[in-house]
């Protein structure tokens, strides 16, 4: 595809979807946040975040507002198949310098991946890099948490080992679970409260908040992870705790479920 700061080539090595549904958790604890990050509205339908380099090696990131494009590419590599993604210079929002994550691969052909010097996108911010892994805040605690929900299986019998042992009088952890519940009475901004599918009649919940993350499976047990624990996973299992399984539920009631 061609970028829109010179008309010159971008060799595209991976994208992701930024939709109150669906968007990487390092960017914010809801949708509204993770556009304000990048300097887009948070429009309904949403953005795909296209990564690659130009003819120079050089790091961009690209908004585009075709997010089904976006979306069938995703699909397509998570399937093993090729997908030429290549969108409209018309659907383009905004290019950005930088990379918000790290990648592991690199655009045949061109120099080594590198930033363009600073205000080379025009907006004069400082190019995006991914979040450091050597401290903890709240970037760290929703990769963690999104890390978990990624491997829940594993986690899930991390608590059957132990017996579901929890932290069930920690202060944080049960103001994490009030603050989630005022989300099923008050709606919280879009993307606070997220539901995927998990398998037949299950359903796997993110819910964010300030200085908390939750991750949980409907009926099952959920783990919040704080701001003002590092590194430190707190688990409700559902035999602790009588009365998750409803709060799960209604949660799930509430939340952006994907299109």
């Amino acid at each position: 595809m061609s970028d829109d700061e010179g008309g010159g080539s971008l060799y595209v090595l991976t994208a992701v979807l930024l939709t109150p549904a669906q968007f990487p958790g390092f960017l914010g604890d809801d949708f509204p946040e993770a556009c304000s990050l990048l300097g887009v509205a948070p429009n309904r339908e949403g953005y795909g975040l296209v990564l690659g380099q130009d003819e120079e090696g050089a790091r961009w990131t690209v908004v585009v507002d075709d997010v089904s494009l976006v979306a069938a590419a995703i699909a397509s590599w998570d399937c093993g198949m090729e997908y030429d993604l290549s969108p409209d210079e018309r659907t383009i929002v905004v290019s950005l310098a930088g990379w918000p994550v790290e990648l592991s691969v690199a655009a045949p052909g061109v120099p080594e991946p590198h930033d363009p010097e600073q205000g080379a996108d025009g907006t004069g911010r400082v190019p995006l890099a991914p979040p450091s892994a050597e401290a903890w805040g709240p970037v760290q605690r929703r990769l963690g948490a999104d890390q978990i929900a990624r491997e829940w299986a594993d986690w899930r019998g991390r608590v059957a080992t132990d017996g579901g042992a929890a932290a069930a009088a920690h202060p944080g952890l049960a103001r994490a679970l009030e603050e989630a519940a005022e989300y099923t009475r008050t709606p919280p901004p879009a993307g606070r409260v997220r539901s995927s599918f998990a398998g037949e009649g299950v359903r796997t919940l993110r819910v964010d908040g300030p200085g908390w993350s939750l991750v949980a499976r409907t009926g099952e047990a959920a783990f919040v992870l704080l701001d003002e624990e590092p590194g430190e996973v707190l688990t409700v299992p559902r035999e602790g705790d009588p009365d998750l399984p409803e709060l799960l539920a209604a949660l799930d009631g509430v939340a952006v479920r994907p299109v």
